[in-house]
């Protein structure tokens, strides 16, 4: 018999994937170029010449056995030592080798970081707007994921809802800073507030709270941004991280868990992620991608693109009366639709051939994303329509 909550599941698809889906399609009626499609966020700059000319080399150097074999069930030793060295020199951590697990991208990171830190029937807490997907993330570990209100304000942390809904049921807080869908970056002062409650929690319940922090976006910040390195606020994180935005390489599936030194039980949580592998099946992530990112480990692709972007967009908006928080990274922008319903916003908008997601599966209702990680020359191209759309079908002038 086949799993009915698998099944159960085929009824909540996926907003983001269903637009993406509608955008390809329409394009072939119309041509691509002629959809403006804000729905995926897939990086839409190349990945580094470097990282292309090292794959080059490990193919035409290293015996294929050793490439293309298994790796350690925790990851190749040498990259797990190049990914903390590279940690350490960025953010003054202290982190050796055995606090790094290989993982494929940030959802397999993700998805053992709760599994080391909850039993079934503990809480996570997330913060509005959040990753819809962190759903199926926690709720399929037999945690419960219970979502914090946001404050819409700035889109930082809404304190005075998280205070209320921290009980001793939770055992791990997940956030995410880049944020997507909102692009707002968590300012050190939110992340000294959130850890100094963490810590006093901690202390009334008489167990860990852990901090899983989610962090695909963390090189994509704007000029001028407080981007703090989440885990030197407090001691029980563990950081998700991949590569597929820093250096263009999603369809490549690698990234990792890295555990603060300073954890409870630091020194065996990446043994007990193997360990979690057995389980799951994402254990034993590329070899030699591995290898062909720990020789670019502190490059990034060109990521200017994304501000220029976002500039072009965040002006517009404005420009049109839409209220906005200005990101300040990712590739995300995420306005307030123009009447109550994002969900019928977003239908009129497809008439356009606008392809933007409504945001009531981000855990804010009557807001929308737009995932900008397309050519600044379609985005030029797009304006025009917005603005059509917006005078059309609400009378903005």
């Amino acid at each position: 018999m086949i799993n009915a909550q698998y099944k159960q599941m085929l009824q909540g698809k996926s907003i983001i994937r269903e637009l993406s889906e509608y955008a390809t399609a329409r394009g072939k009626e119309i041509g691509y170029e002629n959809v403006f499609d804000y729905s995926l966020g897939n990086p839409s700059v190349p990945c580094t010449r470097d990282f292309t000319d090292t794959m080059i080399e490990l193919l035409q150097t290293n015996e294929p056995v050793a490439l293309h074999g298994y790796s350690p069930s925790l990851g190749i030793e040498s990259v797990r030592q190049s990914v903390a060295d590279s940690l350490n020199r960025r953010f003054g951590m202290n982190y050796a080798g055995k606090h790094i697990f290989m993982t494929t991208g940030a959802a397999g990171a993700v998805a053992h970081a709760i599994r080391c830190v909850t039993q079934p029937g503990d809480e996570v807490l997330t913060f509005a707007p959040f990753f819809p997907e962190y759903m199926p993330y926690v709720n399929q570990t037999g945690a419960v994921l219970k979502v914090v209100p946001a404050n819409t304000e700035n889109f930082q942390i809404n304190f005075e809802a998280f205070e209320q809904m921290v009980t001793d049921k939770v055992a791990a807080v997940l956030v995410n800073t880049p944020n997507n869908p909102s692009g707002v970056v968590y300012s050190s002062e939110t992340l000294t507030r959130l850890a100094d409650l963490l810590r006093q929690k901690q202390t009334e319940y008489g167990h860990d709270i852990f901090l899983v922090s989610d962090e695909p976006y963390r090189e994509i910040v704007f000029a001028g941004v407080d981007a703090p390195f989440v885990a030197k606020f407090y001691d029980n994180t563990l950081t998700c991280y991949s590569f597929s935005k820093s250096l263009s390489l999603p369809g490549e599936r690698i990234g990792y868990v890295a555990v603060n030194p300073k954890a409870t039980d630091a020194d065996i949580i990446a043994v007990i992620c193997g360990q979690i592998s057995r389980g799951i099946g994402h254990n034993c992530p590329p070899s030699i991608i591995q290898l062909a990112v720990s020789k670019v480990i502190d490059e990034t692709s060109d990521l200017s693109v994304y501000e220029t972007n976002m500039n072009l967009i965040y002006d517009k908006l404005i420009a049109l009366g839409f209220t906005v928080v200005r990101p300040g990274g990712t590739f995300y922008i995420f306005p307030k639709a123009l009447e109550k319903d994002a969900n019928a916003f977003c239908r009129k908008a497809q008439q356009y051939d606008l392809i933007l997601v409504p945001a009531d599966n981000f855990g804010c209702p009557g807001y929308f994303r737009m995932a900008y990680c397309i050519d600044t020359e379609k985005v030029k191209r797009s304006l025009p329509v917005l603005e059509r759309f917006v005078r059309e079908q609400y009378g903005v002038q």
